[in-house]
């Protein structure tokens, strides 16, 4: 069973006022994790979800990817193969700024998925895109070694860690 880290966002941004940026879009809850943290692990791509599989079959070590898929509607950049694959190699979740697709099995994984909505069209594959980059979207830059916290609040990067991730 996954034990969910113990912070509220609001908690964290009363707390640690200096030390927080916040995501300033909305993202949909779509794992069955919604409270989830971790260090980041970032991916630039473009309807190319390539290094997000490559990336997922890594040992996740409790971190969270963080996918800037450019906010494209058009291709989801994550899926139920790929998600199975992050649950089994130890992955904590993911923040994406594009699209995803089979829903009704992501919400049935023990993993934290925020994206901005589904898509069931699949990307096509031409290994496209950038690893461990710092990647830009809702106002926020994220770079590689960052901390994220995730909840049906919000999301919170830090450049360090504020509680156990």
């Amino acid at each position: 069973m996954v034990t969910q880290p113990h912070f509220s966002t609001p908690d964290l941004c009363d707390d640690y006022p200096d030390d927080v940026a916040i995501l300033e879009i909305y993202l949909h809850d779509f794992g069955a994790i919604e409270r989830f943290s971790g260090v980041a692990a970032t991916v630039k791509c473009f309807e190319d979800n390539s290094k997000v599989k490559a990336l997922a079959a890594e040992p996740g070590r409790g971190r969270v990817m963080v996918v800037d898929g450019g906010g494209s509607l058009r291709r989801a950049l994550l899926g139920d193969m790929i998600a199975e694959q992050a649950v089994q190699n130890g992955w904590s979740g993911f923040i994406i700024f594009g699209c995803i697709r089979d829903v009704e099995v992501i919400a049935r994984l023990p993993l934290g998925v925020k994206a901005l909505q589904p898509c069931p069209i699949k990307t096509n594959k031409r290994d496209l895109g950038d690893v461990d980059v710092p990647v830009r979207f809702g106002g926020v830059t994220v770079s590689p070694g960052d901390y994220v916290y995730a909840d049906a609040n919000g999301v919170v990067i830090s450049r360090r860690a504020l509680v156990e991730c």
